[in-house]
């Protein structure tokens, strides 16, 4: 937990507006500074009464106190302003300014812009939530956009729609690593390579703020935002990789205590993001959940800081003298039933929730895979990653084959019975909390959807508790522009392809994967069907792309 200090020395410096304020200028032109807004605009949190607007003035000298205008209009002429006001910001909110627009009427769609002393805004468009009896919703999602590593081709794509109630992003927003490390290899080529004055690992309140002005100058970004209000949640990597409520594996001894880290990375986050913190800015309380007119519930969970125990490691279970894995002692652990990953305060709060609402759609908005994704076991003995996927397909051959009714050896049948949880920092190192979850989700009888990023690869799974009974369903999206599984494992794409048609085999919950290509998901519900529209596109690294592919999936409550 952060000290009471940490706590008190955050301030929200968030402007509100509401119908009894109106145009608060009344017509004036009041005195502003100078300054540009490099950064581009943003809205997000919407309500069905209000937004958030955000940017940041980038004062043209000096370094004290910034006053900026807002606007927002009917139209996007600026013809009909609604309401208008001046807001403060300076050094100690790294020039960012927030506006909490409220009073609005349902379901309608509003402009929005800046001012400074000689120099304007983009102007954003922004949405309120629908009122009771919306038919349909719409959404775009978007997980683990990595500057250095490729274009954000999956922002302008989607950017270009004009029918989405909001976009997702759920978490991995950007990279804490510096130049050389992570999917940096082509920085240089493809002219994204870390600045000279950001080009380390991220520690400071500084670093992380200037991580984050980096990819704000992107176009592709600044485009998203501008679209459509963003709801997000945080995951690991706005902080240090596979973080937990106590520390990270990117963070070791020698890189000094963890709260000074985590609270640098908290404050830019909730500088930067067009997000309400529900408990304030001092706050690691990131969960939250939004009523879209009574069609659709969406829970944003915080899988990442406030409730995670450690990850489970593989290598902490092999036995030093025989080099296998101690089985008994690695599943006594994985089934401590005080093991936790969203937290005893989160899980009863999103039980009642899900009791609550009346949505026929109850969507998670959370990081990582909740399907359980039980890969062989031989895996773990593979001498490297590029030994996985042949293994992989002589397994679903077998697989297959025994499907088809043919007979397989007893040692066959051993190697497609021997299987284990692939990704420990995923749900499925947390097995208990996930039934607890699901038994939540029955007793309200709701039918889940979760949604989930992570991973940097589109999947659809069906979500069944221990028992084999069906809770829901889960949609993944795939990276805006990290590398996903064919870079791990060195696959070229037909073999990607290959593997991606074999997993399903052998992974019971699972229907459909792509594990090459990056893009985002689509979802829109309507009282009668969900559907989810996977959208791919060629390339983020080289100067053009094209849309290389589409599936999708439908769904009814039946």
């Amino acid at each position: 937990m952060l000290s009471r200090r940490h706590f008190l020395r955050l301030s929200s410096g968030v402007v509100l507006s509401t119908a009894v304020t109106g145009c608060a200028l009344g017509g004036r032109q009041p005195a502003l500074s100078a300054a540009r807004f490099d950064h581009g605009v943003a809205s997000g949190d919407p309500l069905a009464d209000g937004f958030m607007l955000w940017t940041r003035a980038n004062p043209v000298a000096g370094a004290g106190p910034v006053s900026v205008a807002w606007e927002l209009a009917a139209d996007a002429a600026f013809r009909e302003v609604l309401r208008d006001g001046v807001a403060e910001t300076g050094p100690a909110r790294d020039y960012t300014v927030k506006v909490d627009v409220r009073d609005l009427q349902p379901g309608q769609t509003y402009y929005y812009r800046f001012r400074a002393d000689g120099a304007e805004s983009t102007t954003g468009r922004a949405r309120t939530l629908p009122a009771p009896g919306a038919r349909q919703v719409r959404l775009a999602v978007f997980s683990c956009s990595n500057y250095p590593a490729g274009y954000f081709y999956p922002y302008r794509e989607a950017a270009r729609r004009d029918d989405l109630d909001a976009f997702l992003h759920l978490g991995d927003y950007f990279y804490e690593y510096g130049a050389g490390g992570y999917a940096t290899e082509r920085s240089e080529e493809l002219g994204r390579a870390l600045p000279a004055d950001n080009d380390g690992e991220l520690y400071t309140l500084t670093d992380y703020r200037r991580r984050y002005a980096l990819y704000r100058g992107d176009a592709d970004l600044q485009a998203m935002h501008a679209a459509a209000p963003c709801i997000s949640v945080w995951d690991d990597h706005e902080f240090a990789n596979d973080a937990w409520r106590g520390g990270a594996q990117n963070h070791g001894p020698g890189e000094g205590d963890w709260e000074p880290r985590l609270l640098a990375a908290l404050q830019a986050y909730y500088e930067w993001m067009p997000i309400r913190p529900p408990a304030g800015e001092g706050s690691l309380r990131i969960y939250r959940s939004f009523d879209f007119g009574g069609l659709l519930a969406l829970h944003m969970l915080d899988t990442r800081l406030i409730g995670r125990d450690e990850q489970l490691e593989y290598e902490d279970y092999i036995d030093e003298a025989t080099g296998r894995l101690d089985r008994d002692r690695f599943l006594a652990d994985l089934g401590n039933p005080a093991r936790r990953l969203l937290g005893d305060a989160q899980r009863e709060w999103l039980a009642g929730r899900l009791a609550q609402s009346s949505a026929p759609w109850q969507l998670l908005g959370q990081q990582i895979l909740m399907a359980r994704m039980l890969m062989p076991a031989e895996m773990l003995s593979a001498p490297s990653y590029a030994d996985i996927p042949p293994i992989l397909e002589e397994l679903a051959r077998l697989k297959a084959a025994a499907e088809a009714g043919q007979s397989l050896t007893d040692a066959e049948l051993a190697r497609l019975a021997d299987v284990t949880p692939y990704n420990l920092d995923a749900w499925d190192g947390y097995p208990v909390e996930r039934e607890l979850l699901y038994a939540a989700a029955q007793a309200a009888g709701k039918r889940i959807v979760s949604l989930a990023g992570d991973t940097h690869n589109a999947w659809f799974a069906t979500l069944r508790d221990r028992s084999g009974s069906e809770v829901g369903i889960e949609l993944a999206t795939p990276s805006v522009s990290s590398p996903g599984m064919e870079s791990y494992f060195r696959m070229d794409a037909p073999t990607a392809q290959q593997m991606a048609r074999a997993l399903p085999l052998l992974i019971d919950e699972l229907n459909y994967c792509n594990l090459h290509q990056r893009g985002y998901l689509l979802v829109t519900a309507t009282p009668d069907e969900l559907r989810a529209d996977w959208t791919f596109v060629d390339s983020v690294q080289t100067p053009e792309y094209s849309i290389a592919g589409t599936h999708t999936e439908r769904f009814t409550h039946g």
